[in-house]
């Protein structure tokens, strides 16, 4: 039995006069109420493209979720000064060769999604290559601790073991 498609809410931040952000993503509900996200989102940390969670409703002011199983995919923000279709151009059929798709492209960001499994150093060759720095920068949305954004969260570990 396939569901229809739905969209959610969850906390994504605050914006600079302190009002909370929350971001709509598409899902799919599972039949023990947790949704497998569809695609990357651009600003919630800690979650990527094809991974099951659990919204948590507790507390409608701070909408939250409980991260329930991982997909394996890498979220990738791109973000750019200026239009973003030439960078997409350039960087989605390289990361598409390697199996990775183009959730949300807007007029400044991109957000991907890959598999962890075509590695990090080809991944980032390709960012590196298409992104300088000044004009567009680009971040993994669930590898760093949302927190600190530095500490490496790891989840990868046991899915790149060899078996």
């Amino acid at each position: 039995m396939t569901t229809a498609l739905q969209i959610i809410e969850i906390f994504a931040g605050t914006n600079p006069e302190g009002e909370p952000v929350v971001e709509r993503l598409q899902v799919k509900v599972n039949e023990d109420d947790s949704v497998q996200l569809v695609r990357s989102p651009a600003f919630i940390k800690g979650i990527a493209s094809g991974d099951t969670i659990k919204v948590d409703r507790e507390d409608p002011d701070k909408p939250g979720f409980e991260l329930i199983k991982r997909s394996g995919n890498l979220a990738v923000r791109v973000f750019c000064r200026g239009s973003s279709t030439e960078l997409s151009d350039k960087l989605t059929p390289q990361l598409e060769k390697l199996g990775g798709e183009l959730d949300l492209e807007s007029p400044r960001l991109l957000v991907y999604s890959i598999h962890v499994s075509c590695g990090f150093a080809e991944i980032e060759k390709i960012l590196n290559s298409a992104c300088d720095g000044a004009n567009s920068v680009w971040y993994y949305g669930n590898v760093y601790d949302a927190v600190d954004g530095q500490t490496p969260l790891n989840w990868w570990q046991d899915l790149l073991k060899p078996e």
